[in-house]
């Protein structure tokens, strides 16, 4: 909460300062738990991760004050109600729901689209979609499990992802900002520390993202991408959720202009596998083979 008192100066609420010399940017303690209506020490308590039984009052009260929007609100009481002491655990792998798949299946390959798990590792996608946004990823890596390509992995440390999106850096937040509220919701989540420790450690622009402590869910959005196939195209994507598997998100991709509709048509008739099924849902690992990009990116560190 610290980030998000620099934020907010007291001008800003009306709170009077009597001129006195400042050395924090926006509220101190004292002041953001007197507008709450509690105590400094139990602010300081709460702040430090050592209040476990805030009251959903004392938190709107909070974010009232620090004028959180409402996916900060949720991610505020995602971290007040962690343990702790909570260790890390080693999650289940994750499987789309047959719902998801037949939607992705319905879509055909007139529209890209994916379906991300809860760390943004692609779990299926179509053809299009696949030729969209890794066309130099194998298609079949998301059968596998242990080498499913993860979309953040590659934003930060795969050049041709990087390369791939014109708005990178738009883009590259988003991810870093839901990351965060995916860590909130799942904090004892191995895999996903794992992922953000290896980010961090990795790549300086990731590092400098996270430090922001930005929270964000990305829904809707533009990729404006300069594509090795099809050149310059600017694409709305939007993700679908369902209420099966809250945790896994159906992202589609559609034209803002004539001009990319134009260029996912290219896509759609170049996509191969005619006689293949267009959508590759996980069947477990295949023996003796590791193809996914997150394997071909180097692993120093």
């Amino acid at each position: 909460m610290k980030s998000r008192r620099d934020r907010v100066t007291p001008d800003e609420i009306g709170l009077r300062t009597y001129g006195s010399a400042r050395r924090v940017p926006g509220l101190r303690r004292e002041e953001l738990a007197h507008l709450a209506g509690v105590s400094a020490g139990y602010y300081t308590r709460l702040e430090q991760g050592q209040a476990e039984t805030a009251s959903e009052q004392v938190l709107d009260a909070l974010a009232r004050v620090l004028e959180l929007d409402d996916v900060e609100v949720v991610h505020l009481h995602n971290l007040a109600r962690q343990p702790s002491r909570s260790g890390l655990a080693e999650p289940p792998v994750e499987q789309p729901h047959p719902r998801v798949l037949a939607l992705l299946e319905s879509l055909a390959e007139a529209t890209p689209a994916i379906v991300l798990g809860r760390r943004g590792d692609v779990l299926a996608w179509n053809r299009t979609g696949h030729a969209l946004l890794a066309e130099h990823v194998d298609f079949e890596a998301p059968r596998e499990p242990g080498c499913r390509p993860s979309i953040p992995r590659m934003f930060f440390l795969d050049a041709l992802t990087r390369n791939l999106h014109r708005n990178w850096d738009e883009l590259a937040r988003v991810h870093v900002a839901y990351l965060r509220l995916t860590a909130g919701r799942f904090p004892t989540d191995a895999r996903l520390a794992n992922l953000i420790g290896e980010l961090t450690m990795r790549s300086d622009q990731f590092a400098s993202m996270w430090a922001t402590g930005e929270v964000a869910d990305c829904t809707t959005g533009d990729m404006h991408l300069q594509h090795p196939t099809v050149g310059a195209a600017s694409i709305a994507y939007q993700v679908w959720l369902q209420p099966d598997s809250p945790d896994h998100r159906l992202e589609i991709y559609t034209p803002n202009d004539a001009s990319s509709a134009d260029a996912l048509r290219i896509l759609t008739q170049r996509a191969p596998g005619e006689h293949d099924p267009s959508v590759r849902a996980p069947e477990g690992p295949a023996a003796g083979r590791d193809r996914s990009v997150n394997n071909l990116l180097p692993r120093n560190i």
